[in-house]
């Protein structure tokens, strides 16, 4: 398969235009590199813990009694 047989083929499958796919880059992959990532997953996860920046982030400015009724006795 040529470049131009897998530009084809990918764009009549998506239904983009051959200039859009050609733009993208699509290559083809050889099988006996196994070693081949094209995007290596080898970053940390993104993520972000919400409660833990809740926690942090949510700091009362004034002392705040606690209980029922407060200033009350």
């Amino acid at each position: 398969m040529t470049q131009q047989d897998l530009d084809n083929a990918v764009a009549s499958v998506t239904g983009e235009d051959i200039h859009a796919i050609r733009n993208r880059g699509f290559s083809l992959a050889d099988p006996l590199n196994v070693n081949f990532d094209p995007e290596p997953d080898n970053q940390s996860p993104q993520i972000m813990d919400w409660d833990a920046w809740e926690l942090e982030s949510n700091v009362s400015l004034f002392s705040q009694p606690f209980g029922r009724f407060p200033g009350l006795a």
